[in-house]
């Protein structure tokens, strides 16, 4: 059993240690990639016609974010775990990698170039999300699920400020200006994570290889977890729809219904918008009356929300459809990693969030590559069938998935 590491009265007193200001901290940083991710969706119309892209050029862009993002996650999450004592200084380099990558993408001359910088921006996203949400399960273990949804109230400020800002900033910027500019601020940000962010993955305990053949066999057991292979089902359908969307709307946006640049960006972060409100609230709701009570119903309504879309695309109800969209299309991210976090405990919590994130982000790179040829050939309504049909897939096997209520409990085969 592992020691328990007594806090002294200095370190105590250390802010680094307050649950508000490790919250805020992890939030924020999570803006930044937010910001980035969503502003570079709205700049795809510009891409496309600087690059002469075709739909399926537009969504390999998308596809590569998804790769690159999958396959860091699976051995991330294994080697992060014993890494304790320096997810700190990991969080730190992230947010430098969002720096690096919108360099890239902003001084970009060729395509190839192009792909390089948002795979780097991805992999730093997705190594990001591996102890930051571990850490917030160990400092908020009562609250997981609201805290993990404060977690994610910082990426969709990013979410709704990022495509609004890019929007703005097209009618004074090139798209190639604008990521540039978007890589100053996370550069001097990276070095004030390294202290913000010291001693925040809790006391180390891995005591070596005892802890190493722990691990090994916990994720045996992890993988033989029926429980858990639903949870990965319905989160790559989910990314899958996700994914889709943010590839289709803004070509859609721009090309058939001709919008500014400005108002492309209020459309999507409109898609993002009410979910700073709902989020804690499902969060929070999810941990008072199970995971699965919330979840369902809101991919019910996304799938219905999907249909209308499909039927009513322009003018206002286009405007009032978007946003109800949203009530549940990023609320549900946060409450489902709470469901996996409960499955499998602290010993290998990074491990199961990579094992989860890899799948999901492998399904969901299909996923463009599939929506903007079907946008392309077919439409619009089309594509919002196909997303549809992921949303209803993802709610019937949701609701066969067995998961605990609310408290943690022992991973089970």
């Amino acid at each position: 059993m592992a020691e328990t590491t007594e806090v002294t009265p200095q370190r105590k007193r250390d802010i680094r240690d307050s649950n508000g200001f490790i919250l805020s901290a992890l939030a924020g940083g999570h803006t930044l990639f937010h910001w980035m991710i969503q502003g570079f969706v709205v700049l795809l119309p510009e891409i496309q016609a600087t690059f002469h892209l075709s739909g399926v050029g537009v969504g390999a862009l998308i596809t590569t974010r998804e790769l690159a993002s999958g396959f860091v996650s699976l051995p991330g999450g294994f080697i992060i775990d014993p890494l304790r004592r320096y997810w700190g200084l990991l969080l730190a380099v992230c947010i430098g990698g969002i720096s690096l990558g919108s360099l890239i993408l902003g001084l970009s001359p060729v395509y190839p170039l192009l792909l390089a910088g948002i795979a780097i921006v991805a992999i730093s996203h997705s190594i990001w999300h591996l102890p930051a949400s571990a850490s917030l399960s160990y400092h908020f273990s009562q609250r997981r699920a609201m805290a993990l949804s404060f977690h994610g109230v910082g990426g969709s400020i990013g979410d709704v400020a990022g495509p609004v800002a890019t929007g703005s900033l097209l009618l004074v910027l090139g798209w190639q200006g604008i990521l540039s500019v978007y890589a100053i601020a996370p550069f001097f940000l990276a070095f004030m994570a390294v202290w913000a962010f010291r001693g925040i993955g809790g006391p180390d305990t891995d005591t070596g290889a005892a802890d190493f053949n722990r691990r090994k066999e916990a994720t045996k057991r992890l993988l033989r977890n029926r429980a858990m292979w639903g949870i990965i089902a319905v989160r790559g359908l989910r990314s899958m729809c996700l994914v889709a969307l943010v590839t289709i709307l803004p070509l859609y946006l721009a090309n058939d219904l001709g919008m500014s640049p400005f108002l492309r960006g209020i459309h999507i972060g409109l898609l993002i918008a009410i979910g700073l409100i709902a989020k804690p609230m499902m969060g929070y709701l999810s941990d008072r009356v199970g995971r699965k009570q919330v979840l369902v119903p809101g991919l019910i309504w996304s799938c219905a929300i999907s249909l209308l879309l499909a039927g009513f695309s322009e003018g206002i109800a286009l405007t009032v459809l978007i946003a109800l969209l949203g009530l549940f299309l990023y609320p549900d991210q946060p409450i489902l990693t709470a469901a996996t976090l409960e499955i499998v405990g602290q010993e290998v919590a990074t491990t199961a969030l990579g094992i989860v994130a890899f799948f999901s982000f492998l399904m969901a790179a299909v996923s463009p590559l599939i929506a903007a040829p079907l946008y392309g050939a077919l439409g619009l309504d089309a594509a919002l069938y196909y997303v549809a049909a992921l949303f209803a897939a993802a709610a019937i096997i949701l609701a066969m998935v067995p998961l605990t209520a609310n408290a943690a409990s022992p991973l089970q085969d």
